[in-house]
């Protein structure tokens, strides 16, 4: 793998992980049901689907034109709960899931190849499942990363612990050219790639302790042009609706997957 750089490939630049190692790289959706999965996230968000390079267990979101999301059957990813994940890039997968678990996190699934990379399912010390990625990245990803149709954030009992964490799994600020950079603001940590937020640390007020009864877990945000409206589609099929506001709606689809669509942006 040629770490670092992009393949021309005609009109089509092809990136890999190491271009942008230590960003949110994909989220990816396991699923009970791919046709019913599709139908619902169709009607809720206007999505298309198309089979993805990784096999037939597995489809890739469009988004007008643009891959937002991957969706695995779960019979490809060992009986997972149905649950949305983000992955990180990173240079060498293995490498990652050994700094997890020398830090106490937990490696649930791999590292193993998907060709045309390598994978592995990993939580961290409070349980908040996330994945890592190696390899050549989705075609058209950079279109996906200039539209920013999605972000991450990770709720979790202590945002600044929660950052040293995933900063030594992911060189977060680790001086390398072109890691992330991360910002401590007054209530959450903000992560940086190319001077654009990509993901988000939240824990609450510092001038509370942690809270040892919030379950940590990483919340995918889709943007939209109107909440309320992917609100209705998803009670009209099979969805709930856990929070909901002008801007924003806490959605959880018939398989119990939970997510956010959102009016802003990221940044």
């Amino acid at each position: 793998m040629n770490h670092g750089t992009t393949e021309s490939s005609g009109a089509t630049d092809v990136f890999d992980t190491g271009s942008v190692f230590g960003a949110p790289c994909w989220v990816s959706l396991t699923s009970r049901d791919l046709d019913a999965t599709q139908e619902f996230y169709g009607a809720v968000l206007g999505w298309r689907f198309r089979r993805a390079r990784l096999g037939e267990h597995f489809r890739t979101a469009l988004a007008d034109g643009i891959p937002v999301a991957g969706i695995a059957a779960m019979a490809a990813v060992g009986q997972l709960a149905a649950a949305w994940t983000p992955y990180f890039a990173v240079t060498d997968a293995d490498e990652a899931a050994s700094r997890t678990r020398e830090r106490g996190g937990t490696v649930a699934v791999g590292p193993i190849s998907f060709p045309p990379g390598r994978a592995a399912l990993l939580a961290d010390r409070d349980g908040a499942a996330f994945g890592v990625w190696q390899g050549k990245l989705v075609t058209e990803w950079e279109a996906w990363r200039r539209a920013a149709p999605t972000f991450i954030t990770l709720h979790t009992r202590d945002a600044f612990d929660a950052a040293i964490f995933y900063g030594e799994i992911l060189e977060w600020a680790s001086g390398r050219p072109g890691c992330c950079e991360v910002e401590y603001a007054e209530e959450e940590v903000l992560l940086r790639s190319r001077d654009t937020i990509v993901a988000r640390i939240e824990s609450g007020s510092v001038e509370e302790p942690p809270d040892p009864s919030v379950r940590a877990h990483w919340q995918v945000h889709f943007t939209v042009k109107d909440v309320e409206s992917c609100a209705r589609a998803s009670e009209r099929h099979g969805g709930s609706v856990l929070q909901e506001g002008e801007d924003e709606a806490v959605l959880r689809d018939p398989d119990g997957a939970q997510f956010t669509v959102t009016s802003h942006r990221a940044d």
